[in-house]
């Protein structure tokens, strides 16, 4: 058997976790990254897995309604939500968790741990304890992670999910570190 420096250990996060640049007109906390949260998985040699963007890949960039940043944050995602629930985009992130299952599963039958998933609360995709609904911030999981969810307890896949909101960095870290095991 041949060595390497990997870890054999993975996350897998939200797309905007790692680039900003695909969230919503107005809605980025950090310009390119969440460098803190990043950082602390690097500092445990944990690999990152950036997930497709459902929102960007459903909706486009623009998620199909500019307006200029002014949008309200809650009022923004109550909207990409009931879009995100159409017919067409609905099979898409059907689609979508598939593939993450499907990338979840190679890891773990090549010997590697992945520690979890991380999700972005209040996000109407990818929340994992909020999400949004009918302009507010709501208990629940976003339409991609709930996908994703099944998907996993349909193949038998038990994995911890966490939600962070990067506009509360001290919580982020604390949330990571607990499923890093800390």
């Amino acid at each position: 058997m041949f060595r390497d420096a990997r870890s054999r250990k993975g996350v897998f996060v939200s797309h905007c976790f790692l680039n900003q640049n695909s969230i919503s007109d107005g809605t980025a906390d950090f310009p390119a990254a969440n460098l803190p949260v990043v950082s602390l998985l690097l500092e445990h040699n944990v690999g990152i897995v950036q997930m497709p963007c459902p929102e960007l890949i459903c909706l486009g960039l623009d998620r199909g309604d500019a307006h200029g940043g002014e949008r309200p944050v809650i009022a923004e995602n109550t909207r990409i939500r009931a879009a995100l629930q159409a017919q067409n985009p609905a099979k898409k992130l059907q689609q979508l968790a598939e593939q993450v299952v499907y990338q979840i599963e190679e890891y773990r039958k090549n010997g590697f741990a992945i520690v979890g998933v991380i999700g972005i609360n209040r996000s109407p995709s990818c929340g994992v304890e909020t999400t949004s609904n009918h302009n507010e911030e709501v208990a629940g999981q976003g339409l991609f992670l709930a996908a994703l969810k099944q998907e996993l307890d349909a193949r038998g896949i038990s994995l911890p999910m966490v939600g962070i909101k990067a506009n509360e960095p001290e919580r982020a870290i604390e949330a990571v570190s607990r499923l890093l095991g800390e």
